[in-house]
């Protein structure tokens, strides 16, 4: 008649369930900050190279100003050697629009040789062989990477 209340016993303690949420909550969250840091990271490396890449285009239009303009005072200084060695600035100026022209010449057959050594069968092979050479390469490259990041996990 008076039978006492039987509640069915719970498969797990409620304090364990609570813990085990409690740890998974804590982990994702330090997960989250983990991986948010290292987000922040990249973005500052990216913004640093960005950065990078601006100042070194300013550097080289630099280097490149100061070496037409040292190039200019050379050639100044020439015109002005040659202007008291001959006595007149006309036969001065000749002579340095002489050595212009052959140093120009001289700069345009170096390049059509250089052009020429292009065009030879032997180079073209040898170019063609070191291009496929640094392309099996690379793809070596990224297959080891690909397998390692598999393995990663």
């Amino acid at each position: 008649m008076g039978e006492p209340e039987q509640t069915p016993p719970s498969p797990t303690p409620p304090a364990a369930a609570s813990g085990l949420l409690d740890e998974l909550l804590r982990f994702a969250g330090a997960f989250k900050r983990l991986f948010g840091a290292q987000l922040g990271l990249l973005a500052a490396e990216l913004g640093l190279a960005r950065s990078a890449v601006s100042w070194l285009l300013v550097a080289a239009l630099g280097a490149t100003v100061a070496g037409v303009a040292a190039g200019l005072t050379l050639l100044a200084l020439v015109g002005l050697a040659l202007a008291q060695w001959f006595g007149s600035w006309l036969w001065a100026l000749l002579a340095l629009l002489l050595l212009e022209l052959l140093f120009l010449g001289g700069a345009v057959l170096l390049f059509r040789r250089c052009m020429h050594w292009m065009s030879l069968p032997a180079t073209r092979g040898e170019w063609s062989a070191m291009m496929r050479e640094t392309k099996a390469d690379a793809r070596a490259r990224i297959d080891a990477q690909a397998a390692g990041e598999e393995r990663a996990p």
